[in-house]
């Protein structure tokens, strides 16, 4: 029996495992930092055989109501991922499972590797509608990519899309996948019609450095960037510090950050309802974009979600707060679960990669319905 976690994104400590009904792991922290929730790690050389892994500490991570009613993923090729059911006890997440083949890897969301990551933004780029461009360097020093889609024009609307500031939400990168694929589609009528009025600026993924460390949370220098906004710092947060300086530069009509909830079982809009120049024109905004993603997409809905802040006690260091504020626009936080979607749950795979491209190809409806809105 083997455990690891020597890979892109992989996290485990491996306390004991000499008995396979008695496999002892825990989850270690993000990079200079508190937070954990992330895991994802190898079992080998227990094909056909019963085991029981517990996560001891799974009661001390950042969010431990995320492992309540939630099943691990597994896969054996690392493409297709299925849940395993786990149970949580209140300290101990455990996973029960009889592996079919040698090797089988467990995760708590599907990854979405650099390499995978590569390969989005070089394929877009191969459209004639789109442009990738490295707009900085990460704190590792790899390249910050970003993709221009769309002929950049002074009466087009300015669009900007990015996800995964906090990098164990890869969920949010599966979106991207969806979104990007369905926008550069030059058969799809929606997508038509939105570049020939909008510009879109998309950054698939804020956080490079912390997804290749398997951080929840934070960069590897233990910055959590969607507390970043308000004052970015090239040394600290230089993801940051690039897209804003950007956007100053080109302009911002429209802000969607993607993320993912650990606790939620849902699909729901985080808005700006608490930032000083929230008015009418973006209250009605709001409405029409949630309005037309609830009639277009049954995975998602607005009635499950984080509770709305009062008029001027919004965050302006979280991103969609903002942004919202700085240039008066629709700035909209989007999470997705870890777990399913209780709405309308499947429970061999529950929310998955497949899911989060759709719905990431579903957004473009209620951007269609307000982008002559926007300003």
């Amino acid at each position: 029996m083997n455990i690891s976690a020597s890979f892109d994104s992989g996290k485990i400590k491996v306390i004991k495992a000499t008995n396979p009904q008695d496999i002892q792991l825990e989850i270690p922290n993000d990079t200079n930092s508190e937070h954990f929730q992330w895991f994802y790690f190898r079992l080998s050389g227990m094909q056909e055989q019963s085991v029981k892994i517990k996560i001891t500490n799974a009661h001390k991570a950042s969010y431990p109501e995320g492992y309540e009613q939630y099943n691990t993923v597994a896969s054996y090729d690392r493409e297709h991922w299925f849940r395993i059911p786990s149970t949580y006890n209140g300290k101990e997440l455990c996973i029960e499972h009889t592996p079919e083949y040698n090797s089988v890897y467990y995760a708590y969301f599907a990854p979405y590797t650099y390499e995978q990551h590569l390969d989005l933004v070089h394929n877009a780029q191969m459209s004639q509608e789109c442009e990738l461009v490295s707009i900085g360097k990460t704190i590792e020093g790899k390249d910050i990519d970003m993709l221009i889609v769309g002929e950049p024009d002074e009466e087009k609307k300015k669009i900007w899309i990015i996800a995964r500031q906090h990098p164990g939400e890869s969920m949010a990168e599966w979106f991207m996948q969806g979104l990007i694929g369905k926008l550069l589609d030059e058969d799809d009528p929606v997508s038509r019609t939105l570049l020939n009025k909008a510009v879109f600026y998309i950054v698939p993924n804020m956080n490079i450095d912390g997804s290749i460390a398997g951080n929840l949370r934070v960069n590897t220098k233990g910055f959590n960037y969607n507390r970043e906004w308000a004052e970015p710092n090239i040394e600290n947060s230089p993801e940051v510090f690039h897209v804003r300086n950007l956007m100053d530069e080109y302009g911002c009509d429209l802000n969607l950050d993607i993320h993912g909830d650990e606790a939620l079982p849902y699909n729901f809009i985080s808005g700006i309802e608490g930032i000083p120049s929230f008015d009418e024109r973006l209250k009605n905004l709001t409405k029409n974009f949630i309005n037309t993603w609830v009639a277009t997409c049954p995975d998602f809905q607005n009635t499950h979600g984080y509770p709305k802040n009062k008029p001027g006690e919004g965050n302006l260091a979280i991103c969609s707060k903002h942004i919202g504020e700085r240039f008066k626009c629709l700035s909209l936080t989007i999470e997705m679960p870890f777990k399913d979607n209780n709405d309308l749950p499947e429970p061999e795979c529950g929310w998955s990669p497949d899911r989060s491209i759709l719905l990431g190809e579903s957004v473009l409806q209620p951007i269609l319905k307000v982008v002559d809105q926007l300003r």
